[in-house]
This record gives C-alpha cells, structure tokens and sequence, in this order.
C-alpha cells in the first residue's frame, strides 16, 4: 500500500460547520447568557444596598459623634439636596452621603420630619429620612429593620 498523493477536488475540501451547527451553538449561548444575567442585576442591587447600609451606619454614627461634642445639641440638618449642616465639614464627611437605592438623581435629598419614623413602601423621592426631635436617621428603601424594602420592579 503506497501512500501516494491524492489529486482528486475531494482531497482538498475541509469539513466546516453546518448552519444546523452554528444554531445550535448560538441558541446555548443565549440561554446561558439569559441564566447569568439576572444573576449580574442581583449583585449590584446587593452592592447598592449594603452601601446604603453603610452610609446609613456612618451618619448614625456622625451625630452621636456631633451630639457628644456639642453638649447633646444635634447638627443642623435641613431638607434638600445633601443638606446635612455642621455633618459635612473637615472632621465627619467630606461630601454628602448618596443613598445608592433610591440612585444618583434623588439619593442624596433629605426630608426632615419630626417624629418621622422609617419608610413601609419603596420610593426613589427622596434618600434619606432625618428626624429633628430625636436625631434619627432612616434610609430610603430600607425598612425599620434596615432591611430592604421590595422595589415593586420584581427585584
């Protein structure tokens, strides 16, 4: 038996892939990408409301810190955008804390009430909650436990 060359059109056709194939390798990438995906959209909302928390904990934090310094006088926070008074100075921050749930748009907007108390239903309105009487703090989005409220978005 001799190996001798082949010289016929068929010896130097290459097997490629059929569409059949290419189908069904595009149609298993979408279903994996549509399983991973929401999985992404959970994270950051993870992300965003364990840094609320955060920012939350750090502002509790900051008026007991000004109170103790102050002879129990609380700061003097005021409604708006980022209007946290004496809290945004040299020694407690640098610049207003954004409630990262209720996003960029509204996330750093106070209300001031007094004997507020922590929200029952999600809203984007407004990022944090500041009661004047008692010096409490809530989050937007979070409820009394400080846990997250359920956005209405299935999320």
């Amino acid at each position: 038996m001799t190996n001798a060359p082949c010289r016929s059109a068929s010896c130097n056709v290459r097997r490629a892939f059929t569409l059949v194939e290419i189908l069904i390798v595009v149609v298993i990438l979408g279903i994996l990408a549509a399983i991973v995906t929401p999985q992404f959209g959970r994270a950051g909302r993870e992300a965003s409301e364990t840094q609320t928390f955060r920012q939350l904990q750090q502002i509790r934090y900051h008026i007991q810190l000004y109170r103790s310094r102050h002879l129990g006088a609380f700061p003097t926070v005021t409604e708006g955008d980022g209007t946290w008074g004496e809290l945004v100075s040299d020694e407690h921050f640098q610049s207003a804390p954004v409630n990262l749930l209720v996003g960029p748009g509204n996330g750093r907007r106070i209300v001031v009430r007094e004997n507020a108390e922590p929200d029952t239903v999600f809203t984007t309105e407004y990022g944090w909650i500041y009661d004047p009487v008692t010096g409490m703090v809530w989050a937007a989005g979070l409820d009394a436990g400080n846990q997250p409220l359920p956005t209405g978005q299935g999320g």
